[in-house]
């Protein structure tokens, strides 16, 4: 199985992986080569080191800058930053570098990260400055608010819907792959969740005929067939709409108690190597925040503030990652997938079960406004699963209610395209995927190999229609 989805399930490939991971690439190239060249190597050992190889050269691609291009970056902004100023930030792990063969590599988003890290270095930018990116629901808004209300005066777990309609398209780039070959494309595509996406209608796609993944697959997707052109770019679209409400749990702690874990629970408790794993240095940050809290609720609250607390920062590919949730506990920053596997982690780690969903986010209060985004899933009994988003996390409130929203709580404007990760696309994929973990921009391939995502770009256009449904 790929790196990113599966374990490393050998001494080989678990060296290789540590080699990477330390930036020793021509020693895990040599190992490489030496375990691809015995005839008898398993073939799923064999594509599990393919994919080591092209991970190699997809964190080549992530860490592009050397230490002379990433001051350029960084003075084009701050112009009287100093080497020795650089060097601080560097040590201090403000500008993320890998050494890759001894040579200091800093990851391509290094800068703009370092202004999101260090608001004194943020403040020193040279005009124009542009503000940072946020969308309007990761601070305290009105729609919050009307959640809560609506959800007390009905009973109801599921409010305030919006009925939208979403044209989601994915281009691959002219000659990139050669002229009279079939290009296949996977566009996420969502599933039906009583009362959180419903009256889910496909309108049309490009080319037209796409095929929806059956409705129990848990990255879903429309898969989609069509012939490159010389000179021409490839494009793919699906159009379609659907209703989405708000969820909102009126949690009461006193009324909390420690599930009973039942079959269907258990793999929620579980590790699943290799992005939640119960690693030495996770069981000790888990005792310093839980400490001798024994209560379901208060640890998810400690788990939950303690996550974040950690900055969001943009974030490296997935698929170069051995680790996630280990990465966000250690790398100083974590983008929003990377803080939800952390938090997943840890509450399994206490008993609690907790699972993954992803997709996009969108807003009719700022125009233009849209991102890719994660959150999560925990099973608090006796309310059942209830839904948490540690990356908006706490809002700025006295009231306990919209202060601790985010934990029971979601807001109308996003879509799930996924209740997992890293599971498997319908129709299945011959060649590796660009994104192991999630399933957000789509995938693409031909069949000389994977389209990699230097090779495509993507496109989410919303618009709010009027509502068909409401909860109920």
């Amino acid at each position: 199985m790929l790196a990113g989805a599966e374990p490393a399930s050998s001494p080989i490939l678990a060296g290789v992986v540590a080699d990477i991971d330390a930036g020793r690439f021509q020693q895990a190239g040599q190992r490489i080569d030496q375990a691809l060249s015995s005839p008898a190597l398993p073939a799923s050992a064999r594509r599990d080191l393919e994919f080591e190889r092209e991970r190699m050269r997809r964190i080549h691609l992530d860490f592009a800058l050397d230490r002379e291009q990433a001051l350029q970056r960084l003075r084009a902004q701050v112009p009287d930053a100093s080497d020795a100023e650089f060097d601080a930030w560097d040590d201090a792990g403000l500008i993320e570098r890998l050494d890759i063969d001894g040579e200091p590599r800093y990851f391509k988003r290094a800068v703009s990260n370092l202004f999101l890290l260090s608001p004194q270095t943020a403040a020193r930018r040279a005009p124009p400055v542009r503000p940072f990116s946020q969308g309007p629901y990761e601070r305290l808004h009105p729609h919050h608010g009307e959640i809560v209300a609506a959800a007390r005066a009905s009973g109801s777990t599921s409010v305030a819907p919006r009925r939208l309609q979403i044209t989601q398209s994915l281009t691959v780039y002219a000659d990139a792959v050669p002229a009279g070959e079939t290009v296949r494309a996977w566009i996420p595509f969502p599933r039906a969740i009583p009362g959180q996406q419903e009256d889910i209608r496909l309108l049309g796609s490009v080319p037209a005929a796409a095929q929806v993944a059956p409705e129990d697959t848990l990255q879903r997707t429309a898969y989609l067939e069509r012939t490159a052109r010389a000179g021409e770019p490839t494009r793919f679209s699906i159009t379609y709409e659907l209703t989405v409400f708000a969820r909102r749990f009126e949690i009461d702690p006193d009324k909390v108690i420690a599930a009973g874990i039942a079959p269907e629970l258990a793999p929620y408790i579980e590790e699943r190597p290799p992005h939640i794993v119960f690693t030495p240095a996770l069981r000790r940050f888990s005792a310093e925040v839980v400490g001798d809290e024994t209560h379901p609720y208060r640890i998810a609250q400690k788990l939950f503030a303690a996550v974040d607390r950690i900055p969001w920062a943009g974030a490296r590919e997935y698929s170069t990652i051995s680790n996630i949730s280990d990465y966000a506990l250690h790398a100083g920053h974590a983008d929003c997938g990377q803080q939800t596997l952390l938090l997943i982690a840890l509450l399994r780690l206490n008993g609690i079960p907790a699972r993954w969903q992803s997709g996009w986010t969108y807003s009719d209060q700022d125009v233009g406004y849209d991102n890719m985004h994660d959150w999560g899933w925990l099973y608090l009994a006796p309310y059942g699963w209830v839904p948490m988003d540690v990356t908006t996390g706490q809002l700025e409130s006295d009231d306990p209610a919209l202060r601790w929203f985010y934990l029971g709580g979601l807001d109308a404007y996003r879509i799930a395209f996924n209740d997992d990760y890293s599971t498997d696309l319908q129709p299945a994929k011959r060649h590796f995927r660009s994104e192991t973990v999630d399933s957000q921009r789509g995938e693409a391939e031909w069949r000389g190999g994977n389209l990699y995502f230097d090779q495509w770009d993507y496109d989410f256009e919303w618009k709010i229609r009027p509502t068909k449904s409401s909860g109920g």
